[in-house]
């Protein structure tokens, strides 16, 4: 190959470079990046059986949810891998939050849980409500507050701390996991069960003939949460969020999540 070949084709490949530069995205501080990530990969904690953070086809068993997709969006923005640790409900997953053991989560930002965690601006509103069995007598949200009836919750929820206070007749009753309070609800043990709708229609799907009540007894304000000692990093993760529903990320992974229940007001 000639000289002038040479030239021209270095010239060409500068210029395609320069072309597509637009489309790289840009290098991140690498002090941020060892702030979000300080085990050079994203530890993101979900658990099953909730659109807002894991769900998986019926069919191809493929994965979706807010926290997943969400997590996995910020840890290539990062350049980092992302590490999905998966637990049995919730609790454990904020409990590993707080540890340090997970980086990344998405869930209810209420006061108790700032005390532990960092929290983005609120991205999703979600109505809190009640799912009951086909022949229960419960019609609305008004009627469930009434001696003798047990209302599940998911154990250590922000729903069972609520409920707990609330209620002046119904029985609160925990449950280990969304799962296992199918199984409670099966085997006669619960009249109710509470927790934000996007749970409740992914418990109906499993429940033919269960149905949620009309009305809301409650919301939930859904954000990004990072452990508190890595506040340093916040401002990143709350662009990262306002990016995603600027852009139209979070509404495309809400809907591959089948995510229902959400609130405008």
């Amino acid at each position: 190959m000639n000289l002038r070949r040479k030239i021209f084709l270095c010239l060409v490949t500068g210029l395609v470079a320069l072309a597509g530069c637009t489309t790289v995205a840009p290098v991140v501080d690498p002090g941020i990046v060892k702030t979000l990530a300080p085990t050079g990969s994203l530890r993101v904690g979900v658990y099953l059986g909730s659109p807002t953070s894991l769900v998986r086809d019926a069919k191809t068993g493929d994965p979706a949810g807010v926290a997943f997709e969400l997590g996995t969006a910020l840890g290539r923005q990062l350049g980092v891998p992302v590490e999905i640790k998966e637990f049995t409900r919730l609790a454990d997953v904020l409990q590993a939050l707080k540890a340090g053991a997970v980086d990344f989560t998405f869930t209810n930002a209420t006061e108790v849980r700032a005390r532990d965690m960092d929290f983005t601006a609120p991205l999703l509103r979600l109505e809190l409500g009640y799912l009951v069995p086909p022949a229960s007598a419960l019609k609305n949200v008004a009627d469930v507050d009434t001696p003798g009836v047990r209302v599940g919750v998911a154990q250590g929820s922000s729903s069972q701390a609520v409920l707990g206070r609330l209620f002046k007749n119904a029985a609160v009753v925990p449950a280990p996991s969304v799962t296992q309070a199918q199984v409670m609800f099966r085997e006669g043990q619960l009249d109710a069960f509470a927790t934000n709708k996007g749970i409740l229609h992914e418990m109906a799907d499993a429940l033919p003939g269960y149905r949620i009540l009309d009305g809301r007894w409650g919301l939930e304000t859904m954000a990004i949460a990072i452990p508190q000692q890595r506040g340093a990093g916040l401002p990143y993760v709350q662009q990262f969020a306002e990016d995603a529903h600027r852009s139209g990320l979070l509404a495309g992974i809400v809907k591959r999540a089948g995510l229902r229940g959400t609130s405008q007001d």
